[in-house]
């Protein structure tokens, strides 16, 4: 627009409460250049009103190359060293298995994990080694950790994180605009942490993967490397802030490295994935060798992928069934019997020393 005319609301109110602009050191002048330009008060980009509801605004995705830098690598290493995992490690007291398979990693990885809580990527990179998890970027919502300048800048700093566009390509199922820099930082060493769910399960239980980690692995050559995190939605369930302490014994499981056939295709190693997730979850009800039967006799049952396709004829748990499940205690270590089952208990008999009945009370307690 030219000359004397309106070029819309937003100009008009800031020529109608310019004098008071002038007085305010610039503050609300500054505001209202904001939403002239599209923005709210915080800065962040507003769609069009011409857009679909539903579709963001196009918008250049936040950079975060300085969050790869020496300093910025210094800083991370130091607030997550010296305040993070050691306050995360006392109130959570995590147990952390398969360590030992990451030993042998000579290059990047894609790290593949179930998504119940915000514990999950504080506790997963807590419990990587410590030159391996200063090599290893995150992939957080874009739409959720990257929609104003200071969620951005802590996410960044403090996770190595970079954004994601987690509705990906329906077409080829890879990621969105942060497929691109996911590959360019496999290429340049550095590993991966994807959540493939895309979003916190809202009932504990594992969502369908998404097929972007699948085709991310596939396109750069890099293997992916399953991990199982178990007791964060009791602890720190969607909608809480504050984590719950002792809710459930929490526990970071690393699988072994996984790597795409030749003729593999993304969806096939998608469901692999997804199969060796379940069986690292599985292991703290039934163990290992347990876990590793149901895999390969494709008769255990972890929890099944809530968005997954019931099969004929059977109906899937209620969403409260699936809550009460998630956030039951497991059995804590300690000596596991070698027969399942209470333990046995005898009836006192007459003229029986007090030993074998006491003893048999014990355990009966105990168990």
């Amino acid at each position: 627009m030219t000359g004397g005319q309106d070029s819309g609301p937003g100009e008009r109110a800031a020529r109608w409460l310019g004098g008071a602009a002038r007085g305010s050191g610039g503050g609300l002048r500054r505001d209202l250049a904001l939403l002239r330009q599209g923005r709210d008060w915080r800065g962040r980009a507003r769609p069009p009103r011409g857009l679909p509801a539903g579709q963001d605004a196009a918008r250049a995705p936040f950079r975060t190359a300085w969050a790869r830098s020496a300093p910025a690598a210094l800083a991370r290493d130091a607030l997550r060293t010296g305040v993070l995992k050691p306050l995360l490690w006392a109130h959570a007291r995590p147990v952390v298995t398969g360590r030992e398979h990451l030993a042998g990693l000579r290059g990047p990885v894609v790290f593949v994990a179930n998504h119940a809580s915000h514990l999950d990527t504080p506790l997963i990179l807590g419990a990587l080694p410590g030159p391996v998890a200063a090599r290893t970027t995150v992939g957080a919502a874009a739409d959720h950790f990257f929609a104003s300048r200071l969620t951005g800048v802590t996410t960044a700093l403090l996770f190595n994180a970079f954004p994601v566009d987690r509705r990906g390509d329906r077409k080829t199922g890879r990621l969105g605009h942060g497929a691109g820099l996911a590959t360019r930082l496999i290429g340049s060493g550095w590993s991966v942490l994807l959540f493939p769910e895309g979003s916190r399960s809202r009932d504990g239980w594992m969502g369908w993967f998404r097929l972007g980690a699948a085709r991310l692995c596939l396109d750069a050559g890099v293997p992916a490397v399953p991990v199982a995190v178990r007791g964060t939605f009791a602890a720190l369930p969607p909608g809480d802030v504050l984590p719950r302490r002792d809710a459930a014994p929490i526990s970071v499981r690393f699988g072994r490295p996984i790597v795409a056939r030749p003729d593999e295709t993304a969806p096939a190693f998608r469901d692999r994935m997804m199969r060796e997730v379940n069986a690292l979850w599985a292991e703290s009800d039934v163990g290992w060798y347990g876990a590793l039967r149901g895999a390969v006799e494709a008769a255990d049952a972890p929890p099944t992928p809530a968005a997954a396709p019931p099969a004929d004829g059977v109906r899937r748990a209620a969403r409260w069934r699936r809550v009460w499940e998630s956030t039951r205690p497991t059995e804590r270590p300690g000596r596991r019997r070698v027969w399942g089952g209470p333990a046995p208990t005898w009836p006192r008999q007459r003229g029986a020393g007090s030993g074998v009945a006491d003893g048999a009370r014990g355990g009966a307690r105990r168990s």
